[in-house]
């Protein structure tokens, strides 16, 4: 896979939710359309997978679909097929040190890891292999975050290419002029990108828990942890000041409260009344009925 050197500034996707319905009113056009107008495909050469294609034992596993490309005359390593993306990135350390010369459309900044996007590119890509190539002009949003990969090639890529990608057989084919091409992933570089990257996501876990990150390097978090405050507990609280009655004169181990802004004939009746029925309370366990 090969990019050729000239780069052209565009501006950057709209994440708007204004542009989230455009495209979806434009996915309805548009599937309305190839209802009505199917495009012939008599000219599309048969693209398909043969067994007698390996010619190497398969190497047991589920890895990635790494392969190696030219970037602006550059040989890239690490370029991941990603299926699940919707763009195509290339990685900012990947960016900085081809030393290409041209400044990306727009900067700013995505709310997502806190990680600074760089704008959007256009190049022409090449994907090869020895005898047949195709190249197409794509979009790449460069991303200063640190990645285990370069260059993440999603659905655009794989959309303009009318590429077809089989992860059992490490390969990824489209149609070109006068047949089929095909790039053969590298499973050793696969592994090793996959090492290196739980490597990174552990080194963020203990770098987060140990607090000893440098604050300024990490930038401002999207979603800022509360700090929990202890409280006291919350308790029922009397409306109003309480008297204590003695429900037997003379025992102060047998007493209750009761509320001191009561009028005094009405006190008077609330002491009768519980004085008369103070064997209804259970003052020790052996007391309780039932």
């Amino acid at each position: 896979m090969s990019v050729g050197r000239n780069l052209e500034a565009v501006s950057p996707v709209d994440y708007s939710q204004r542009a989230r319905k455009a495209q979806v009113r434009e996915a309805y056009r548009t599937t309305v359309k190839e209802i009505i107008d199917v495009e012939p495909t008599n000219n599309a050469p048969l693209i398909q997978f043969d067994q007698e294609e390996q010619s190497k034992p398969r190497i047991p596993g589920n890895d990635a679909l790494v392969i190696t490309a030219l970037l602006a005359n550059y040989e890239i390593e690490r370029v991941f097929i990603d299926s699940g993306s919707s763009a195509d990135i290339l990685f900012g350390e990947a960016y900085d040190q081809m030393q290409l010369g041209v400044s990306p459309s727009k900067q700013w900044t995505l709310r997502w890891r806190s990680c600074t996007s760089k704008g959007h590119d256009l190049a022409p890509i090449n994907i090869r292999d020895l005898s047949l190539r195709k190249t197409c002009l794509l979009k790449f949003l460069v991303v200063d975050i640190p990645s285990a990969y370069n260059v993440i090639l999603g659905r655009p890529t794989l959309n303009i290419f009318r590429a077809i990608i089989f992860t059992y057989h490490m390969k990824i084919k489209f149609p070109v002029v006068g047949g089929v091409g095909e790039a053969q992933a590298d499973v050793l570089q696969a592994r090793k990108c996959y090492v290196e990257a739980i490597k990174r996501g552990k080194k963020r876990i203990l770098e987060e828990t140990s607090g000893e990150e440098n604050p300024s390097k990490r930038g401002k978090d999207p979603m800022p942890r509360r700090e929990l405050k202890e409280e006291t507990p919350i308790t029922v609280q009397p409306v109003e000041e309480l008297l204590t009655v003695e429900l037997i004169p003379g025992d102060p181990d047998k007493t209750i409260k009761i509320g001191s802004k009561m009028k005094e004939d009405v006190r008077e009746q609330v002491i009768n009344c519980l004085q008369k029925n103070k064997d209804i309370f259970a003052w020790t366990p052996k007391t309780w009925r039932g």
